[in-house]
């Protein structure tokens, strides 16, 4: 019902205005909304730098805020130049034509200015329609209700009535966004509507770098935004915790995060779901790894079957203190990442050092084993296996290393 009582309004509304202004103004005014539809677009990205120098550092309203100026400046621009045009050949009416040539123009002028008046109340119809449809397909995913501001409400009441009034198929017809847009808005209503998918989301493998990172280390361990999560706060409200508002005014960090997303959103959206990835599921290695103790104790043993009861203890206080909080990470882009480990090379038997280091590298699969070359400490050169959810890693002379896949 919204959708036809603004169509009736605003075609009214700029029928009456272009009988009373006339075609040549009325005229201007739609080549106005052609060209703005044309330029706003490639304008506003060159507005974005000025917006960032005037404080603007939502990415949101930076993105939003650039097109927007460009065609409303472009709406003035013909307006001014239709003012002296239409003064111009009111002039040669009034004083240069006769009565009745200027009483048959101003007849024309206005039924003209009406018919082009509801033809410039549909175009901008069918743009506002677009605007609504675009930004409501974003807060439709991400819409708690209840709690949401009211603009969010508004949006979502608006973006409904374009869909129960076939209007969205109006706003699709002159769609020209990328289909990354609509994409990132399901994966965005998935994780918002799912709190228990972030832990996921961590693990994917693409996104296991990016888990790296301080910000999200911190941000992973900030129980009172896990409780925003939990609870289920408003969108609103959770872009404006400290921490993810500091992320948001970082544009190399958001582009960071965009390339890393943009590549394999639709692998991303099965994994969340599924918890597979027809992608990077081929690559056993790919993920994140913690140390099992049991496991890396009884490889020990089975390396050195007559080990005396004393020195089997002794291997095993030195494998839980020194490796129970060790993890290995192996990413996309081949580094690799052996965290609180002590030094490697030496039998678990004649180490005394507690003292646990990060190594870092790159990984290689050479014909299903891999490869793993590590440092500080020198160049270190390991092998790894991957059986099911089990990692194995030979360090040499000392001991296997093994881990298991983290759910």
């Amino acid at each position: 019902m919204i959708i036809w009582v603004l169509a009736l309004v605003l075609m009214a509304s700029l029928a009456g205005l272009g009988y009373r202004q006339g075609a040549i103004r009325v005229a201007f005014s739609f080549v106005a909304i052609l060209f703005g539809v044309l330029l706003a677009p490639p304008l506003g990205r060159l507005l974005k730098p000025v917006l960032v120098a005037v404080g603007v550092t939502n990415p949101v309203l930076v993105w939003l805020l650039g097109p927007v100026i460009v065609f409303v400046l472009i709406s003035i621009i013909f307006k001014m130049a239709a003012l002296p045009v239409h003064q111009k050949v009111d002039v040669h009416f009034r004083y240069h034509a006769g009565d009745l040539r200027q009483i048959l123009w101003e007849r024309l002028s206005r039924r003209l200015g009406l018919c082009l008046g509801l033809l410039n109340g549909a175009a901008y119809l069918i743009l506002i329609c677009f605007a609504f449809f675009v930004l409501g397909y974003w807060t439709f995913q991400v819409a708690s209700p209840g709690e949401d501001p009211t603009a969010i409400k508004l949006l979502n009441w608006f973006g409904q009535g374009l869909q129960t009034t076939g209007f969205d198929k109006v706003a699709r017809a002159i769609d020209r966004f990328p289909k990354e847009w609509y994409e990132a808005a399901d994966l965005a209503g998935i994780i918002y509507n799912n709190p228990l998918t972030e832990a996921r989301l961590s693990r994917y493998p693409a996104f296991l770098g990016l888990a790296e990172m301080p910000e999200f280390k911190d941000l992973g361990n900030d129980k009172e935004f896990a409780n925003l999560r939990q609870k289920r706060a408003a969108i609103t409200e959770i872009l404006r915790y400290p921490k993810i508002d500091a992320m948001l005014k970082r544009p190399d960090l958001l582009r960071q995060v965009w390339n890393t997303v943009a590549p394999d959103m639709k692998d991303l959206r099965i994994f969340l779901v599924t918890g597979q990835s027809p992608e990077y599921d081929s690559e056993k290695i790919l993920g994140r790894w913690r140390f099992d103790v049991g496991a890396a104790v009884s490889a020990a043993r089975r390396l050195k079957p007559n080990m005396a009861a004393k020195e089997l203890l002794a291997v095993r206080r030195y494998i839980t203190a020194s490796y129970e909080n060790s993890s290995f990470v192996a990413m996309t882009d081949h580094r690799a990442l052996l965290k609180s480990v002590p030094q490697l090379g030496r039998p678990a038997a004649a180490a005394h050092s507690l003292a646990t280091q990060n190594l870092e590298g790159k990984w290689a699969n050479q014909g299903g084993q891999y490869q793993l070359s590590m440092s500080p400490g020198g160049q270190q050169e390991f092998t790894a296996a991957v059986e099911g959810d089990r990692l194995t890693i030979n360090t040499g002379e000392g001991m296997n290393l093994i881990f298991n896949r983290e759910d």
